[in-house]
């Protein structure tokens, strides 16, 4: 139990420093500095130190083992940077596109995650293959799914280093977030998305 504590405690902080130093860099440092601070309510804590192992998150394990995970409830409805958050699965939505500061800050905790679960095995298109495979079964605006695929491209292709600036990360928001103006709406009874207006 107590190796647990140790090592969970460890895992958040460490990828909390990674965060705020890529979220300084992009330009959103107040959302690096509080991000994810719900990780040490008890809700989320002791479970995440219960089902503790240190290469992947304690969420992914809880629910191998009871179907759901408490602390994952606890946090995507607490943490903005989520996509979930954004989602009501009890309609049929108009999934917003998430404002830049969220989004960006799901950047940088991705790459973290990344960065502290694979260790000296990250390479740069550790993301990019991540969210691949995470698109088909999340639900996000078309908008905010084709910046991800964006940044994670151009971190596969360039670096985190190259990727991540508070200019580049502003300017392909800009493009895909703002510049487009077609309005997607979700039919949640088809899956599928529709053009409503351009």
């Amino acid at each position: 139990m107590i190796k647990n504590i140790i090592g969970h405690t460890k895992t958040i902080v460490k990828h909390r420093w990674i965060v705020f130093k890529l979220a300084c860099k992009a330009g959103i440092p107040w959302r690096g500095f509080v991000h994810d601070l719900s990780k040490f309510s008890p809700t989320e804590f002791w479970e995440g130190v219960k089902y503790f192992v240190g290469t992947h998150s304690p969420i992914t394990e809880a629910k191998k083992y009871k179907g759901y995970s408490d602390a994952w409830l606890h946090h995507k409805g607490r943490n903005k940077h989520h996509v979930e958050y954004w989602v009501d699965y009890d309609v049929d939505p108009i999934v917003p596109v998430i404002p830049y500061k969220f989004i960006v800050e799901k950047v940088c905790d991705d790459l973290s995650a990344g960065i502290v679960y694979n260790g000296k095995n990250w390479t740069q298109d550790v993301q990019y293959n991540y969210y691949m495979r995470q698109r088909e079964i999340v639900l996000v605006n078309p908008k905010i799914d084709n910046f991800l695929i964006e940044v994670y491209t151009q971190v596969k292709d360039n670096g985190i280093e190259n990727t991540i600036t508070k200019q580049n990360l502003k300017s392909l928001y800009k493009k895909y977030c703002i510049d487009d103006k077609t309005t997607y709406f979700y039919k949640a009874q088809k899956g599928v998305w529709e053009i409503i207006n351009k």
